[in-house]
């Protein structure tokens, strides 16, 4: 490894120059998805470069690779930003990899995430240290944690919601049980391991003190270790050398309590015998009241799951406890989640990268552009052969970079970006990010739409809403579906966003009078009006696209919720636009731009919840429509409006990816351009509708004087099957169940007659009796295949023209 020597400034600015004008900017002709997992390694992907190179495919764009949760299909729910998932292969099996590329002459995207990561897991070191250790953690601050939440009872505890039912009744149901292991002592939950703070260990070693008072050794050892835990800092320490010496000490003391426990029989039977007391016994409730004390001494409280959707004080993905959220506008936090990938950017492995989820960052913008920074200090640093630089050369080589492109704005990039930005209707990337261009959803929206004849909107609409016998307007859908997350899901979030402007509010007399609850109602009401997903004001100041999405949501609640007073919805459109009073400090005007900043993170979850999971799931007019970055409302695209994405893309955004189906779409490229065919045909769709009806009518469930399923879940049903119907008979084996459980997760997302939260068994065990029935129906297969022989070829030929659509069309096509 070579080091730096001291002072040598001119080298810098020739190696800054000699990359300046060397960059290694790969532009992709065309990327093909690879989706790694345990059951699709590295070394299996080496095999199919070469028939990838054959087909034209110039950069393979990879899933995440690193450290994720055991058995993840995905990659995205990653434990530590530090190592490569050894599920996918080793180190030198991922060099293997990029190795065969190379010699192909092919790049590769990497897939990344910088919002969150899994915290499901005992092999996540930050999140684990941060249990252990509460605010005294060293990684305590790479997470978004309120230690200071509006339940009082856990200022300085982060709560921890996993458990499958009310803490009390799993408690005394033995389902957490005390361990111990190498000198640590930690709680099991099934698959979740909570380690114990060293601090409070004296609360099992008091018990294992030996009651004869013999003057022994090792009694003499144990007293010295419960004294040194004695003198642990507490968490809630914040002076650094403390903090130092008790991330020191804690590991003495382990090192220490193992030695004992291995050497001592008494002491580790003595000690053993008080894990088993912990326990407790199912028959004695009071025999768990000692397990109990211990937990509530820790940095984090157990809670049944369902607590998250009020209580939850950390930031999670969406509303999905196992992802918390991680703070990566944090210098540390960056460069600690980042610098693997660096390296293998720098070693010339990676060309290129695909950002998850931008929108959830603190500011994208911000983000965009240092990791463009830091993409390119460490190519120029690895081509001077600068493998381990010090500090002062890593941030001599950004104050160049960063001077260079403030004197030249038009300057390349290093490398080639996307980021996963779900535009919504007329919305357009902010011309200032430093990227490509998006993932493609777009295109897929806008392109899919040309084989959806617009002219059936009407017969179209008629048909739905006759056969679910109600009339349905997606936009006002979408807007109740939001309100029903924020109130049902997230309503933690949008109270410590109340909260927090009611603070703002108190400090000035002209906006004190407004009350908690009614600003809670403004905020949640503006969200659920807000157009898109979301805004990208900071430090910089408000830009006039932000200010017209902002203005447009304050109008449209403000008229919506007449009964809210109309000066609290200025006062809120003067927060979010930084419209502050004159004479205002510094300090309150930071309070004004970091409540934005917050409200622009939750606009975007509330959006793909409430339009994404909920909305596409309940307006099922024509599903092939329901997309990421889809607008059902709109029935097609016309030529004229694709022609002019076209030019548009290919002036703002050439490099952007073109796709026609990826990882987190809902249904297939394929499934989708069938199910559009029935737009061009709807005289026949509503025949067919009809005798199905009649047909399977007799496979209902009456509940309650209404039969079961909902006709809206059978209209989705024939859609489907029509959609994803095997052309081959040997695929039929697992056909009928993987349509059943498709069922029933489709009836939870739209949350209308069961939920992924309260499942409605008896609604669910009528609709997968529905399914399983229909499928079975000799009458029914019968007059469904005469349409799906139909649906299916002409689906084909749609397919293979959208295929040839996305190879021509200005972009980078991704397959």
């Amino acid at each position: 490894m070579k080091n730096d020597p001291p002072g040598n400034n001119r080298k810098l600015l020739l190696a800054f120059k000699e990359t300046l004008n060397t960059l290694p900017l790969r532009i992709p002709v065309s990327s093909y998805r690879l989706q790694f997992n345990k059951n699709f390694t590295f070394k299996m992907a080496i095999k199919i470069i070469p028939y990838l190179s054959s087909l034209g495919i110039t950069d393979v764009y990879a899933s995440p690779y690193f450290l994720a949760r055991p058995g993840s299909t995905h990659g995205y729910d990653i434990t530590d930003y530090s190592r490569i998932n050894p599920e996918l292969g080793t180190e030198d099996d991922f060099y293997a990899f990029c190795d065969a590329l190379r010699a192909k002459d092919m790049g590769l995207i990497m897939d990344i995430v910088p919002n969150h990561m899994s915290i499901a897991s005992a092999t996540n070191p930050w999140w684990r240290d941060v249990c252990e250790n509460g605010q005294a953690s060293r990684y305590a601050e790479h997470f978004d944690i309120d230690w200071k939440p509006l339940k009082e009872e856990l200022e300085g505890k982060v709560i921890v919601p996993v458990l499958g039912g009310q803490y009390g009744e799993v408690l005394e149901s033995s389902g957490l049980t005390l361990l111990y292991k190498n000198g640590e002592f930690s709680v099991k939950y099934f698959e979740h391991d909570f380690p114990i703070d060293p601090s409070t260990y004296n609360h099992i070693l008091e018990f294992t003190s030996p009651r004869s008072g013999k003057d022994r050794p090792r009694h003499h050892e144990l007293m010295s270790i419960m004294t040194a835990i004695n003198h642990l800092p507490k968490r809630s320490v914040s002076n650094p050398d403390k903090l130092n010496e008790r991330q020191r000490e804690k590991e003495v003391i382990k090192l220490r309590l193992s030695e004992l426990y291995e050497t001592d029989k008494e002491f580790r039977a003595s000690l053993n015998k008080a894990i088993a007391v912990f326990n407790g016994k199912k028959e004695h409730p009071e025999s768990f009241d000692m397990l109990d004390k211990l937990l509530d001494s820790q940095a984090y409280r157990l809670a049944f799951w369902q607590v998250a959707t009020e209580e939850i004080n950390y930031r999670r993905f969406f509303d999905i406890n196992d992802l918390a959220a991680i703070k990566s506008e944090r210098a540390s936090t960056f460069e600690q989640s980042h610098a693997l990938v660096l390296r293998h950017i720098a070693e010339g492995r990676i060309t290129g990268l695909r950002v998850d989820h931008p929108d959830g960052l603190h500011d994208p913008g911000t983000y965009f552009s240092l990791l463009q920074q830091e993409c390119f200090v460490h190519i120029a640093l690895a081509r001077m052969g600068r493998t381990n630089p010090s500090k002062d050369t890593l941030d001599q080589m950004r104050s160049l970079y960063r001077d260079e492109r403030e004197n030249s704005p038009e300057l390349n990039e290093t490398l080639y970006i996307v980021g996963e930005k779900i535009l919504v209707g007329s919305e357009r990337i902010p011309r200032h990010w430093p990227i490509a261009g998006t993932t493609g959803y777009s295109f897929m929206n806008s392109s899919g739409g040309l084989f959806v004849d617009s002219d059936s909107i009407k017969p179209f609409t008629d048909i739905y809403q006759r056969f679910i016998k109600q009339k349905v307007d997606f936009w006002d859908l979408v807007y109740e579906k939001k309100k029903l997350i924020m109130n049902s899901f997230m309503a933690g979030e949008i109270n410590v966003l109340g909260r927090t402007l009611n603070i703002i509010s108190e400090q000035d007399r002209r906006f004190r009078d407004f009350t908690l609850n009614s600003i809670i109602e403004a905020i949640t009401e503006t969200i659920a009006c807000f157009p898109v997903y979301r805004t990208y004001i900071n430090h910089e100041g408000v830009t006039e696209r932000d200010a017209n999405y902002i203005q447009s949501a304050i109008k449209k609640a403000s008229r919506l919720r007449h009964d809210l007073p109309s000066s609290l919805f200025d006062f809120l459109r003067s927060v979010l636009l930084l419209e502050c009073p004159g004479g205002y400090s510094e300090e309150k005007s930071k309070q004004w731009l970091n409540f934005t900043m917050r409200f622009q993170q939750i606009t975007g979850p509330v959006m793909a919840k409430g339009l994404e999971d909920t909305a596409f799931y309940t307006y099922n007019r024509l599903v092939s429509l329901n997309e990421v970055g889809g607008n059902p409302s709109n029935f097609g695209t016309n030529r004229e409006t694709f022609h002019g994405y076209n030019i548009e893309r290919a002036k703002h955004w050439p490099y952007s990816l073109t796709a026609t189906s990826t990882h987190d779409h809902k249904r297939s490229e394929d499934v989708r351009t069938r199910i559009s065919v029935l737009s061009e045909m709807p005289d026949e769709w509503w025949r067919h509708l009809q005798l199905w009806r009649k047909i399977n009518k007799k496979f209902k469930t009456k509940i309650d004087d209404a039969l079961i399923p909902h006709p809206n879940d059978e209209y989705l049903l024939y859609q489907i099957l029509l959609g994803a119907w095997p052309h081959d008979n040997k695929l039929m084996e697992d056909f009928e169940g993987r349509i059943i459980r498709y069922m029933i997760k489709a009836a939870r997302e739209s949350k209308t007659n069961t939920t992924w939260i309260s499942p409605n068994n008896e609604y669910e065990k009528a609709l997968e009796k529905f399914t399983a029935r229909v499928l079975k129906s000799d009458e029914f297969i019968e007059s469904f295949r005469e349409l799906q022989r139909r649906v299916s070829i002409c689906g084909m030929l749609n397919s293979l023209s959208q295929t040839l659509l996305k190879i021509t069309a200005p972009g980078i096509p991704d397959f």
